[in-house]
Parts: structure tokens; C-alpha cells; sequence
């Protein structure tokens, strides 16, 4: 794929979104529709391979998103950055249930590395980052993972958008 063309993503996990795990939530709700508009815009800025991290929450909605993008638009294709074999290992079976039914639909798998480590999550983000012209984030101006990749993509030069955490 095209760095010049493709978009990757960074987001929370449910226990940094203020809806948790309630994605009927009305804020959730929100969310998932300026994330899809987000795509919308990057499709038409010429975005076509997107890169989708994995991880509960965000990740599966920008995901899911990609996946409606897909469907509506030519030329798009979806890649699952998994950062280790066990990413899923200790979910619930039904996180677990979702995560592989959304690898399944992916054009595309990479694997980062066969093990889990401290440091495989970074690696993953770097992997993606590194790939890209643009980034998405869900981010709530909080320390962690999230802001890590986000800084790293400016220092890397990428179009950056952010969409904000609606607070409770």
C-alpha cells in the first residue's frame, strides 16, 4: 500500500470513554457518526487503505466504520495491526466473538509479533504510524497509549485528526 494513501487509527479503550462499554449510548452514538464522517473526508482526500490497531473500543468502531466505507466506496481496503497472537486471550467471549468476526471481514492481517510484551502495543501503533499519511484519533487529552501515538504521528509529520471525548 501507498503511504501517500492510507489512514490509520488510535482511540481509547472503553474505560477511558465516559459511556464504558454502552455503545447505545447517546455520546457513543455521537461519536460513531463524526468517526464515520471522519472517514467520509479522508476517503475524499484520497484515503483508501486504512489501518485498524484492534483493541477494544475505539479501535472496533473506526473499524466497523471502515467496514460501512467499504461497502459505499471503491477501492477500499481494511488492514487488522494485531500486535501479538494473544491480543484476544483473555476477553470476554463475546469481545473475543467480535474481534475475530472483524479480523475475518479485514482485507488484510499483519501480525506484529508472535508474543505478547510491554512493549507490543507501541511497536503496533509505530507499525502503523510509520505506514501512513494520515491519523485518526479518539482522544480525551489524557497520558497513555493514545497520546503517545498521537505525538508520534505530528513528529512524523502526518495530517492529524482528533475527535475529542465528549465528557459526561
Amino acid at each position: 500500500m501507498k503511504i501517500e494513501t492510507t489512514c490509520c487509527f488510535t482511540g481509547h479503550r472503553p474505560k477511558k470513554l465516559p459511556w464504558g462499554e454502552n455503545e447505545q449510548d447517546a455520546r457513543c452514538l455521537v461519536l460513531k457518526d463524526r468517526l464515520a464522517r471522519s472517514l467520509e473526508n479522508a476517503y475524499q482526500a484520497g484515503m483508501r487503505h486504512f489501518m485498524c490497531g484492534m483493541a477494544l473500543g475505539a479501535d472496533f468502531y473506526f473499524c466497523d466504520a471502515v467496514l460501512a466505507l467499504r461497502e459505499r466506496r471503491s477501492g477500499v481496503t481494511l488492514e487488522a495491526c494485531i500486535p501479538c497472537e494473544e491480543q484476544a486471550a483473555r476477553w470476554r467471549e463475546r469481545d473475543r466473538q467480535r474481534y475475530f468476526e472483524l479480523v475475518r471481514r479485514c482485507d488484510q492481517e499483519t501480525l506484529i509479533q508472535r508474543h505478547y510484551d510491554r512493549g507490543c502495543m507501541l511497536r503496533r501503533n509505530r507499525y502503523m504510524v510509520d505506514r501512513s499519511s494520515m491519523l485518526i484519533a479518539v482522544y480525551d487529552g489524557m497520558l497513555g497509549g493514545t497520546m503517545y501515538t498521537l505525538e508520534y504521528a505530528m513528529k512524523r509529520g502526518l495530517e492529524t485528526v482528533i475527535l475529542e471525548v465528549d465528557a459526561p
